[in-house]
């Protein structure tokens, strides 16, 4: 198995619903161990960043809108295949297919308010973890 570190963005519906302990503890209880964890208000420049993928798609506004709705909480999760196993607990994407037991599909609502985002590959965890931590407030122990 493979020891990783990813991002995770409680997303502002997540902090809306006060499910942030809900949701870290279900990460937990599969022991997996928070590295870093801070609150923040995403800005258009890191946003713009974070999702270069769809920035010069027309449904990005919504997304960033939503994003800066709220704060955010941003969480460095470490442990045994991780990214992969994150992904699985979140269930797809779009919450209303999500299945029930997921965290989507528990608390989701659709594509968008959808709870959490997680890197998805180990190449795009590292990229997330350093556009949203500094070294000095990621721990090991």
């Amino acid at each position: 198995m493979a020891r990783e570190t990813t991002l995770i963005l409680l997303k502002p519906d997540c902090v809306e619903k006060r499910l942030n302990g809900e949701v870290i503890k279900r990460f937990e209880k599969e022991g997996f161990s928070i590295r870093g964890c801070k609150m923040l208000q995403l800005t258009d420049p890191l946003l713009k960043e974070h999702y270069a993928h769809i920035a010069d798609k027309p449904f990005f506004p919504s997304v960033a809108d939503f994003m800066k709705s709220r704060p955010v909480i941003a969480i460095a999760l470490t442990g045994d295949n991780v990214i992969s196993h994150v992904r699985d607990l979140l269930g797809p994407t779009d919450s209303k297919i999500a299945p029930k037991g997921t965290i989507r599909g528990d608390y989701g609502e659709d594509k968008m308010t959808n709870i959490a985002h997680a890197s998805d590959s180990p190449e795009n965890a590292a990229l997330e973890i350093e556009r949203f931590f500094n070294h000095a407030e990621l721990f090991d122990y």
